[in-house]
C-alpha cells in the first residue's frame, strides 16, 4: 500500500470533523472520495496536505510513519494538492506559475526560456498540451486546471489531491480532464478525487470511499456500485425521486428585449437577447462558461448596466434600476458565485441569513434578534446546514453549506421571481435533492425561476422550457419534452440544427 491514514481524528474545540477515519491509496489509483457537505472530507485531506495537524491518528508513506507539519513537508514526501479555487497568478504566464517557488536561474535572474522549456517537457511527458508563453488570465478554466496540474506534477507529486477539480468545468474540458487523469494513473501517478459528481467518479475512480458525518461509511469498488448505493451510503437513506406537475404557464413575469452590453471588446458581450419567463415556470439557460449569461444576470439584478434593450419585471421597466429597487420589485437572487456575490465571509451565518430580510425584522428601527434566529434556525434544520452555531463566522462553512444558506435565505424571500444561478454548485446529493425539490415546490406554486446551470444535466431535469446562449447571443429555445443533451449541446459549441 502506498499510503495509509490511519484512525485520524481531527476536533475543533467542541466539533469533531473527523472520527478515526481509515484510508489508503494503491500506487498507480484513483480513490475517490465522496460524502455529504460537511462530512469531513476536505478537513481529512487538508491533514494529508500538511494544513492540518490532526488530534490523534497516524499517516504511513510506504509503511513507514511520516509527519506533515505544512504544505512544504507534504510537497517533499511527494502529495501535492490541486484546490477547488485555483491558486494561480493571472497576469503572469503559464510557464512562470508552474515552476513558482522551483524557479530555474541564470547568471543574473530569473532564466524565462529554462521555464518554458521544462513546461513543454511535463506538457509533452504527461499529455496536457499548453502554451508556455500565454498568460492564465487568458486561458480557459480547462487550460488553468491542467496548470495546476502541472504545477504539482514539477514539484514531483507522486499522490496529487484534486479538490473538486470539474466544478467550473464545460462537459468537454471535464471529459478531457478525465482523460488526462487516467493516463496520469497509467503512468504511476496516484490520485484522490473528492467530487460530488457520482457520475463523473464511477466513470473515473477505480475505489471509492464515502464519509459520513466524518466517519467512514464504507469502501467500494466502483465496479461493483452504482450512483443510488453511493447516494444511500453518503445520506444514510434511499433519495426521494423528483416528480413533476404539468401547469399551464401564467402571465409573464420577465420580459427581455433585445438587450445588449457592449463591453469593452469587438463583439459585444450580450447581442439583442430577447427572452421571456412566465408564472409557474422554470425557464434553463444553458451554454458553456463566458458566453454572457453572467453579463444576462447581472444586467437583469442590477449589478450592471446595460447599453441597449429594455427588461420588465412584473410590467414594471426595470432597466438600469438599482439592485435594491429591483429586489423590491420582486426578485431574489441566488448568485453563480456565492463568495463574491452572495455572503460576506467574516459575518456570521445568522447575519449573512438576516441579508435581505431586515425590514421583516426590525421593529422601531432595533432588529428582533429572537425572530430572526427562529428564521435561520429552521433554514439550518431544513436545508441540513452543517454549523457549530448560528455565530460561526461564514468562512468556517463548507462551501456546500454556504450554498445552502444562500439557497435557503433566497427562497425565503418568497419572491414571485428568482434567479437560480448554479444553485447547486459544490453540494452533495442530498441537499441536491433537497434544493431541487424547493425550486420544483416554487415553480408549483406559480413563481417564476430563470435556471442557469453549467450541469446541463440540472437544466434538462428542472426546466420547462430552454434557451442556448453562444457569443452572447441566444442560439436556440426549446420545450424540454423536445430538448436533448445532444441538440443544447450542438448550439452550445455554436453549430446549426438541420430541418
Amino acid at each position: 500500500m502506498l499510503l495509509q491514514m490511519e484512525n485520524i481524528t481531527k476536533n475543533y474545540g467542541a466539533v469533531r470533523a473527523n472520527s478515526e477515519v481509515s484510508f489508503n491509496l494503491r500506487k498507480g489509483e484513483i480513490h475517490a472520495l465522496v460524502g455529504e457537505n460537511g462530512a469531513g472530507k476536505t478537513t481529512l485531506m487538508r491533514i494529508l496536505y500538511g494544513m492540518e495537524t490532526p488530534t490523534s491518528g497516524e499517516i504511513k508513506l510506504d509503511d513507514k510513519s511520516i509527519s506533515l507539519a505544512s504544505p512544504t513537508d507534504a510537497i517533499k514526501h511527494g502529495i501535492g494538492m490541486v484546490h477547488q479555487h485555483f491558486m494561480l497568478f493571472s497576469s503572469f504566464s503559464i510557464a512562470e506559475n508552474i515552476v513558482i517557488g522551483r524557479e530555474p536561474a541564470k547568471a543574473i535572474g530569473f532564466d524565462r526560456k529554462a521555464a518554458a522549456m521544462e513546461t513543454e517537457r511535463l506538457a509533452k511527458q504527461y499529455g496536457m498540451p499548453v502554451d508556455p508563453w500565454k498568460k492564465v488570465g487568458d486561458c480557459s478554466l480547462g487550460v488553468q486546471q491542467r496548470v495546476e496540474i502541472l504545477k504539482v506534477l514539477y514539484q514531483g507529486a507522486e499522490i496529487i489531491i484534486l479538490d473538486e477539480p470539474t466544478g467550473v468545468l464545460t462537459p468537454l474540458e471535464v471529459k478531457e480532464l478525465l482523460i488526462a487523469i487516467k493516463a496520469l494513473a497509467a503512468q504511476g501517478k496516484s490520485f484522490i478525487l473528492i467530487s460530488h459528481k457520482l457520475q463523473e467518479i464511477l466513470e473515473v475512480a477505480d475505489r471509492i470511499t464515502v464519509l459520513r458525518d466524518g466517519k467512514v461509511s464504507g469502501t467500494v469498488n466502483a465496479a461493483d456500485t452504482d450512483e443510488e448505493q453511493l447516494s444511500k451510503l453518503m445520506v444514510g437513506r434511499d433519495l426521494v425521486k423528483l416528480s413533476r406537475n404539468n401547469r399551464t404557464r401564467g402571465k409573464a413575469v420577465l420580459e427581455v428585449s433585445s438587450l445588449t452590453v457592449r463591453g469593452t471588446k469587438t463583439k459585444p458581450l450580450l447581442d439583442e437577447v430577447t427572452l421571456q419567463v412566465n408564472e409557474g415556470e422554470i425557464v434553463g439557460i444553458a451554454g458553456i462558461s463566458g458566453n454572457g449569461q453572467s453579463e444576462l444576470l447581472q444586467a437583469i439584478s442590477g449589478l450592471m448596466k446595460p447599453d441597449a434593450g429594455s427588461i420588465k419585471l412584473l410590467g414594471q421597466d426595470i432597466t438600469g434600476a438599482s439592485v435594491l429597487n429591483i429586489r423590491k420589485q420582486g426578485l431574489a437572487h441566488i448568485p453563480e458565485d456565492r463568495y463574491q456575490w452572495g455572503v460576506s465571509k467574516e459575518a456570521t451565518v445568522m447575519e449573512n441569513g438576516l441579508m435581505g430580510h431586515t425590514e421583516k425584522h426590525q421593529k422601531y428601527g432595533v432588529m428582533q434578534g429572537a425572530g430572526i434566529r427562529k428564521m435561520v434556525s429552521e433554514w439550518v434544520e431544513r436545508f441540513g446546514i452543517k454549523t457549530g452555531s448560528l455565530h460561526t463566522k461564514s468562512q468556517y462553512l463548507s462551501g456546500g453549506n454556504l450554498q445552502k444558506l444562500i439557497v435557503a435565505r433566497e427562497l425565503a424571500q418568497h419572491s414571485p421571481f428568482l434567479i437560480a444561478a448554479e444553485p447547486t454548485r459544490g453540494v452533495d446529493v442530498g441537499a441536491m435533492e433537497i434544493i431541487h425539490t424547493e425550486l420544483l415546490e416554487k415553480r408549483d406554486g406559480q413563481g417564476a425561476i430563470l435556471l442557469v446551470s453549467s450541469e446541463l444535466t440540472e437544466v434538462l431535469k428542472l426546466s420547462d422550457r430552454i434557451y442556448v446562449m453562444c457569443e452572447g447571443k441566444v442560439v436556440g429555445e426549446m420545450m424540454a419534452e423536445t430538448a436533448t443533451e445532444e441538440r443544447i449541446s450542438l448550439l452550445m459549441a455554436g453549430g446549426k440544427e438541420v430541418g
